[in-house]
């Protein structure tokens, strides 16, 4: 005997709220399209300035302005991503306690303008890197949309791979400076960041399981196929391999440099596992489901990064 299907409620009824009509108005659309390209969002596309700044390439006029160029087409990039990724997902979005509040599951953007906005602002980044940087940049813009395409469409139901997308759109943003500047990327801190992303990416997945457990997968059907257990294993090795990636990068050089006062980039270390352990604080309570907001709010977190990045100038600045 077949098993009775269940129908999701609407948006707002899964949420607790009233019913939206089935035509938004026309000035809540702007507001709503704001709000699923996610502002908040907009700081992980600050990384674009890693790859710059680990090369000590920060000073000049120019850096400044094409940095700031590229991160606007990626931050239009990421938000086209989005704004698809809601349009695919706003059925499944109405089942979760949070994401049903979302623009697109909400009723307040109709599914065929998120479409096509999103689309409109992903062909339009991918231009603008060829028009305002060089080919390589536009090559990487288009890799990570039709990456973030094929993880809508397919990889974000796969096991293990789901992880590694998530994480190589991170490690996208780290690059993305570097090429459009065309500064060599280090071995080393492609590694740190790779694994650093890596921690971030699974240490979210766990605090989604924890919350969302009891659940029976209705929200992200992915997670009931990882274990806690799992996930836990997957942050805590990427932790490590991030810190120990980090240790090879700063002690490679030896002692001080130029006559430096002193060594601060080995020095830098001390911030930098901090940094890994006070994150962990967060992973390990299941509460770092969004990362934005603990990279925002936790003061202790904020002080020991400014730390490390004063550090890091002085061995860049050879004080």
């Amino acid at each position: 005997m077949a098993e009775p299907t269940t129908v999701a409620p609407p948006a707002s009824a899964a949420c607790g709220l009233p019913i939206p009509d089935a035509a938004p108005r026309a000035a809540a659309v702007p507001f709503g399209l704001v709000r699923a390209a996610r502002p908040r969002q907009w700081i992980k596309n600050v990384l674009v300035v890693a790859a710059p700044a680990a090369a000590g390439q920060l000073v000049s006029r120019h850096t400044a302005l094409q940095l700031g160029i590229v991160f606007l087409l990626f931050t239009a990039a990421a938000a086209g991503v989005y704004l698809v990724n809601d349009a695919r997902d706003a059925h499944a979005d109405r089942a979760h306690p949070v994401k049903c509040r979302r623009p697109v599951a909400a009723g307040d953007v109709p599914v065929p303008v998120a479409y096509g906005t999103g689309a409109g602002l992903a062909l339009g980044a991918v231009i603008g890197g060829a028009v305002l940087c060089n080919a390589l940049t536009a090559a990487l813009l288009a890799a990570y949309l039709a990456m973030q395409c094929a993880y809508c469409l397919r990889l974000k139901h796969v096991l293990v791979v789901d992880l590694a997308v998530v994480t190589t759109g991170f490690l996208m943003r780290a690059m993305i400076g570097g090429v459009a500047l065309s500064i060599p990327l280090s071995r080393w801190f492609l590694i740190t960041t790779g694994f650093g992303a890596l921690f971030m990416v699974a240490a979210k997945r766990y605090s989604e399981a924890v919350q969302m457990a009891g659940h029976d997968g209705r929200t992200r059907a992915l997670l009931t196929e990882y274990t806690t257990g799992y996930l836990r294993f997957v942050w805590q090795l990427a932790a490590g391999a991030a810190v120990l990636g980090y240790c090879l990068w700063a002690l490679e050089s030896g002692g001080t440099a130029n006559g430096s006062l002193l060594p601060w980039r080995q020095l830098s270390v001390i911030a930098f596992i901090l940094a890994v352990l006070r994150y962990a604080v967060f992973a390990d309570r299941g509460t770092a489901g969004a990362p934005e907001d603990v990279v925002l709010r936790d003061r202790p977190l904020a002080v020991i990064g400014l730390a490390w990045a004063a550090m890091y100038a002085m061995a860049v600045a050879d004080l």
